[in-house]
C-alpha cells in the first residue's frame, strides 16, 4: 500500500496484513541490516496510517453516540412536504367524535 490515507476497510485490513508480514520477517532475523531498516521504515509508515484510520473511526463513533443538550430533532425532508400538501389531509388524519360523545371544543 502506498497511500497515506485509508478510505476503505479493505485497505485497513491489507495494511494490517502487510504489517504482520513485515513483523514476521523481522522476527526471523534473516534480513540484512539494509533490508531490516527498510522493513522497519515501512512498518512505521503502516502503523501510523492504520492508527490514523482508527482515530478517524473512533471520532466518527464518538460523534454518532454523543448526546448534546443543544441538539434539536429535525424532520425528514419528506415530512415537511407532506404537511404542506393539502391532499394529505384526509379523513384518517382528522380527529373524529364517536357516537354518543360530545365535542367539548
Amino acid at each position: 500500500m502506498s497511500n497515506d490515507k485509508i478510505d476503505d476497510p479493505k485497505q485497513f485490513e491489507q495494511s494490517m496484513q502487510e504489517l504482520e508480514a513485515l513483523v514476521d520477517k523481522l522476527e526471523q532475523g534473516d534480513l540484512s541490516l539494509e533490508d531490516s531498516l527498510a522493513a522497519f521504515e515501512r512498518g512505521i509508515a503502516l502503523t501510523r496510517t492504520c492508527q490514523q484510520a482508527l482515530d478517524t473511526a473512533e471520532q466518527r463513533v464518538r460523534i454518532l453516540t454523543e448526546r448534546s443538550e443543544t441538539a434539536e430533532p429535525e424532520p425528514f425532508p419528506n415530512q415537511s412536504a407532506q404537511s404542506e400538501d393539502p391532499s394529505s389531509n384526509d379523513a384518517s388524519q382528522t380527529p373524529t367524535v364517536g357516537r354518543g360523545q360530545a365535542n367539548d371544543e
